[in-house]
C-alpha cells in the first residue's frame, strides 16, 4: 500500500478531513458529504462584555449577538450604521435630507436611546466620537468611517457596561474586530435604484499575512462613490411663482433624498512577537469622505430678507444673481484617524496584561454653494468654506486579567482590572470671512452669513478639553459548576464636572446543559462632552406653513447670555439598567433566546426652550463678537433636561443544519422597545412627547433565510418596522402623521465558480415598496418623510465579485 493510500484510509471519516465550500468533503481524492455544521451558540467565542477567555453566546452572562465577515457583507451598503439596521432590530439609522449635516452622519438609536448612549470599539478599544454634534445634542461615533470590507467579526452586546468600559455603554456596546484572514481577497460591486438614481459603485481590497511564532499583518482598501437620490414633487410655492411671474424654474426646485457621496477607507492591523509571551501589536483605520447635499429652495417673492433692493446697495438685488431663486447645496469633506498601538504579555500564563495607547480624530469641513451673503450685496461670493469642526481623543489604558486558582471553586476565579486615562478636545475654526460676516445691508434688513448654513464667526472658534482617569474591577467566578456571577466597578474622575461611580451584577444559572438562565443590574453615565459644554452654532430653518425662513442660536452654557436664561453647567446622563432572560439551544442546530430589559435614564441632555432675544440682549451678543445674533430669531442651550424609561424585549431564533442535499441557514429576530419621557420638557408638552415617544418603531423584525446548495447560494431577508409618528415641522401649530408598519424584502443569489471567483446579483427592497406619503410636509416638495427610520428610495439592484487568493 502506498503512502498516499495509507494517509487516506486514516483521514477517512476524521475530523481532521480537509473541507470545501461546495458541500463535500474531499480526503485524498475521496469525496463525502459533510457533518452537520455546529450551532453558532456553541461556536461562537465572544470578546465584548466580558474579560473571561471563552466565553460563547450561549454561555456569556449578559446577550452578545455576534455577525460573521460574511453577514457584515451581505447588504448592498458599504456603511456599517446601514449593515447593522439590516442585521439588528433594535437599531435604527434616520437619512434626514436637508439637515445641516445629519444627512451626511446619520442619527441611529440602540435600544430605543440615542446613537451617543452606545459605545462603539475596535478589536475592544474605544473608537473616537464624530465632530458634528448634532441639533438635537447628540455626538456620536461615525460609524460609516470604519471600512465595511475589514471587519472580520462584529459584535453587539445589548446590556449596560460603563462599569466595564466607561462613559457611553448606557444603551450597550458595539465592538467591531477587524479581519485577519490570510491572502489576498477583493471586490467590486455595482448598485442603482431602480428609478434610475443613486448609482454607487464600492469596491475593496484585502491582504492578510501570517508570520511565524503567531505574528500578522492584515491591509484593506475600500472605496465608495454613490450618486445622489431625488423623491420629490414640486414645490406649490415654486408653481406660484412661475406662474405669477413667467419665470421658469427648475422642476422641483430642490432634491429630498440621499446626498451625493464619495470615500476611500483603510485599514491596518499587525501583531510581532517579541519573545515568547509578549507581543507588539498595533491597528488603525482612516479615511477621507465628502458629499454634497440640497437644503431648502430661496423663493423670491417671499424671502424678503435675501431679495429687496436698498440703500446700501442702490441699483443692486439679489434678482440679479439669482433671478430664479436659489437652492444652496451643502457640502462636507471629512478625514478621520483612529490608530492603536500597545504590548501585551502573559500569553499561556495565569496573569494576562495590556498597555496601549490610541488616538481618535474626525476633522469635518463645511461648505455651501450656490448661496449669498445678501448683507454683502454684489460683494458677496456665492460659494463659502463654513469652517472646520475637530474632535480629537487620546487614550492610555492598562489592562490585566488574572485567573485565580482556588481548591474552593470548579474553575479558576477571572479577575479584570485596570487603569485609563483619557483626554478629549474639540476644536472650532472659523470660516472665510463672507461666510459668517454681517455687511452694510444688515442696517436694512438683508440677512448676514452665507444664507442656509452661515459659517462659524471668530468668536465662535475655540479649542476646548476634558481630561478623565479612572480605574476598574471585574470579577466571574464559577460559583458551582452550572453558576456563574460577575461583579464589576469603575470609578472615574472627569475635570469638567468630578467623580462618577458606576457598577454592574450579572448572573448566570444553567438548569440543563442546553437551557440557562441570565439576569444583570448596571449603573451608567454619558459625560457631557466639550462640544455639547462650549461650542456654539447657528442654523436655519423653514417654517413649512408660511414658508418663511428663521435664523435660530445655541449658545453654550457658559455664554452670559445663556445664562440670564437660566442655563447651567451640564453634568452626567445616569442609568440604571436591570435585564433578564433565557438562552437555549436544541441539538447542533437550533440556539435562541428570550431578553427583557428595562433602563431608566436621569438627566438626559436637551436643547432648551427657544428663547427670543431683545434688541438689547441682541446687542449683547454681537458685541461680544456673534455677528449673526443680529439675525437671530430665538437662541437655546444644552441642558440636563428629563428622565426616561425605556422597556423592551428582545428575541432571537437562529437554525444551522443540512437540509435536503444543502445547508439551511435561519434566523429570526424580534424587538419590541417603548420608550416613555417621566420628566422634563419632554414629559410637560403633549406635542414634544408624542414625537419623542413615538418618533422610531417600537417592533422590529429580522428575518433571514440562505440555502447553500453546491455552488449557489440563496439569501433572503424579511425587514419590518414598526409603526411611528411624524411631525409637520411648523414652528408654530403641530400637524401629526402616524404611518403604519411596513416590510422590504431582500433577495441575493451568488454562484461560485471556483475556489477564487465568485458572483452575487440582488436587490434591496425587491419588491420595490414604498411608505405612505408625507401629506403635512408636501410644501416643502417632500413626497416621503425625511424622519423616516428606513430608506425611502425604492428598490435597490446590485451586483457583485468576489475574489479570493
Amino acid at each position: 500500500m502506498s503512502r498516499q493510500q495509507a494517509l487516506s484510509k486514516l483521514l477517512a471519516g476524521s475530523p481532521l478531513a480537509l473541507r470545501k465550500d461546495d458541500g463535500k468533503t474531499i480526503i485524498l481524492g475521496k469525496s463525502e458529504n459533510r457533518n452537520p455544521p455546529v450551532s453558532q451558540a456553541d461556536s461562537d467565542i465572544v470578546v465584548t462584555g466580558t474579560r473571561d477567555r471563552a466565553q460563547t453566546t450561549f454561555t456569556a452572562l449578559s446577550p452578545v449577538d455576534s455577525f460573521s465577515r460574511e453577514q457584515t457583507r451581505s447588504t448592498v451598503t458599504s456603511r456599517l450604521d446601514e449593515t447593522l439596521t439590516s442585521l439588528v432590530p433594535g437599531f435604527a439609522v434616520r437619512r434626514l435630507p436637508a439637515s445641516d449635516g445629519p444627512e451626511f452622519i446619520r442619527p441611529a438609536t440602540m435600544n430605543g436611546l440615542d446613537g451617543d448612549k452606545t459605545l462603539v470599539m475596535l478589536n475592544g478599544k474605544r473608537f473616537h466620537r464624530s465632530a458634528f454634534l448634532n441639533s438635537g445634542g447628540t455626538q456620536a461615533v461615525d460609524l460609516a468611517q470604519i471600512p465595511n470590507f475589514a471587519i472580520g467579526k462584529l459584535e453587539v452586546l445589548r446590556d449596560g457596561a460603563s462599569a466595564q468600559y466607561g462613559s457611553d455603554a448606557i444603551a450597550g456596546v458595539i465592538n467591531v474586530i477587524l479581519d485577519k484572514k490570510a491572502g489576498f481577497s477583493a471586490y467590486a460591486q455595482g448598485s442603482s435604484y431602480t428609478a434610475g438614481d443613486g448609482v454607487q459603485g464600492q469596491g475593496g481590497l484585502h491582504y492578510g499575512y501570517v508570520a511565524g511564532n503567531g505574528g500578522h499583518l492584515a491591509l484593506t482598501a475600500e472605496f465608495t462613490r454613490t450618486g445622489a437620490t431625488s423623491r420629490s414633487a414640486q414645490r406649490p410655492d415654486a408653481i406660484t411663482f412661475t406662474n405669477s411671474t413667467g419665470i421658469a424654474v427648475n422642476n422641483p426646485v430642490q432634491r429630498w433624498g440621499n446626498p451625493s457621496v464619495g470615500a476611500l477607507k483603510f485599514a491596518v492591523d499587525a501583531a510581532l512577537p517579541v519573545s515568547e509571551t509578549i507581543e507588539a501589536y498595533s491597528f488603525a483605520t482612516a479615511g477621507q469622505s465628502h458629499g454634497w447635499a440640497d437644503i431648502n429652495w430661496r423663493n423670491p417673492s417671499t424671502q424678503t430678507s435675501v431679495y429687496k433692493t436698498v440703500a446700501a446697495f442702490p441699483g443692486w438685488n439679489a434678482s440679479q444673481i439669482y433671478p430664479n431663486g436659489f437652492t444652496p447645496s451643502e457640502g462636507i469633506k471629512a478625514r478621520d484617524v483612529q490608530s492603536v498601538a500597545g504590548l501585551r504579555g502573559g500569553k499561556g500564563k495565569a496573569l494576562n496584561w495590556d498597555l496601549a495607547a490610541s488616538y481618535g480624530s474626525n476633522a469635518t469641513n463645511f461648505y455651501l454653494n450656490h448661496s449669498i451673503n445678501a448683507s454683502l450685496g454684489p460683494n458677496s461670493p456665492t460659494s463659502f468654506h463654513l469652517g472646520r469642526n475637530v474632535q480629537q481623543e487620546f487614550n492610555l489604558t492598562a489592562d490585566a486579567v488574572y485567573r485565580w486558582n482556588t481548591d474552593v471553586l470548579p474553575e479558576p476565579v477571572n479577575i479584570a482590572f485596570g487603569a485609563e486615562r483619557r483626554v478629549e478636545t474639540f476644536r472650532i475654526r472659523a470660516g472665510e470671512y463672507a461666510s459668517y460676516a454681517v455687511g452694510a445691508g444688515a442696517a436694512y434688513g438683508l440677512a448676514g452669513g452665507a444664507n442656509g448654513f452661515p459659517g462659524f464667526a471668530p468668536n465662535q472658534a475655540g479649542s476646548w478639553s476634558q481630561k478623565s482617569y479612572a480605574g476598574y474591577l471585574d470579577i466571574e467566578a464559577k460559583l458551582a459548576p452550572t453558576w456563574t456571577v460577575e461583579a464589576a466597578m469603575r470609578d472615574e474622575h472627569f475635570d469638567s464636572f468630578g467623580n462618577n461611580f458606576t457598577y454592574k451584577l450579572a448572573s448566570r444559572l444553567e438548569l440543563t446543559s442546553s437551557f440557562a438562565l441570565r439576569g444583570s443590574f448596571a449603573t451608567g453615565f454619558k459625560a457631557p462632552t466639550p462640544a455639547q459644554l462650549y461650542s456654539t452654532s447657528t442654523t436655519q430653518g423653514l417654517d413649512t406653513t408660511t414658508l418663511l425662513l428663521y435664523t435660530t442660536g445655541r449658545l453654550g452654557t457658559d455664554n452670559a447670555v445663556a445664562r440670564y436664561f437660566g442655563a447651567k453647567a451640564l453634568t452626567p446622563e445616569t442609568s440604571k439598567t436591570m435585564r433578564g432572560g433565557v438562552v437555549w439551544k436544541a441539538g447542533r442546530a437550533l440556539s435562541g433566546s428570550l431578553d427583557a430589559f428595562q433602563i431608566n435614564v436621569d438627566n438626559r441632555f436637551s436643547l432648551s426652550s427657544n428663547y427670543t432675544l431683545t434688541s438689547a440682549l441682541k446687542t449683547q451678543l454681537v458685541a461680544a463678537g456673534l455677528a449673526q445674533a443680529a439675525d437671530y430669531t430665538s437662541i437655546s442651550f444644552f441642558t440636563n433636561d428629563y428622565s426616561t424609561r425605556t422597556r423592551g424585549v428582545d428575541f432571537n431564533l437562529a437554525y444551522l443544519d443540512r437540509m435536503g442535499p444543502g445547508d439551511l441557514n435561519a434566523s429570526l429576530a424580534l424587538s419590541f422597545i417603548e420608550t416613555k419621557a417621566e420628566t422634563g420638557s419632554v414629559s410637560a408638552s403633549a406635542t414634544t412627547r408624542i414625537l419623542f415617544e413615538q418618533r422610531i418603531p417600537k417592533q422590529n423584525a429580522v428575518i433571514n433565510l440562505g440555502y447553500k446548495l453546491g455552488r449557489w447560494q440563496l439569501n433572503t431577508r424579511a425587514r419590518y418596522y414598526g409603526p411611528w409618528t411624524d411631525s409637520s415641522g411648523n414652528a408654530a401649530g403641530d400637524i401629526f402623521q402616524r404611518f403604519g408598519g411596513i416590510t422590504f424584502f431582500d433577495a441575493s443569489l451568488a454562484f461560485r465558480l471556483n475556489d477564487r471567483v465568485q458572483m452575487k446579483l440582488g436587490a434591496e427592497n425587491l419588491l420595490d415598496t414604498y411608505p405612505a406619503k408625507a401629506t403635512y410636509q408636501a410644501s416643502r416638495g417632500i413626497v416621503y418623510s425625511r424622519n423616516a427610520p428606513y430608506d425611502t428610495n425604492g428598490a435597490n439592484i446590485y451586483g457583485r465579485l468576489d475574489l479570493t487568493f
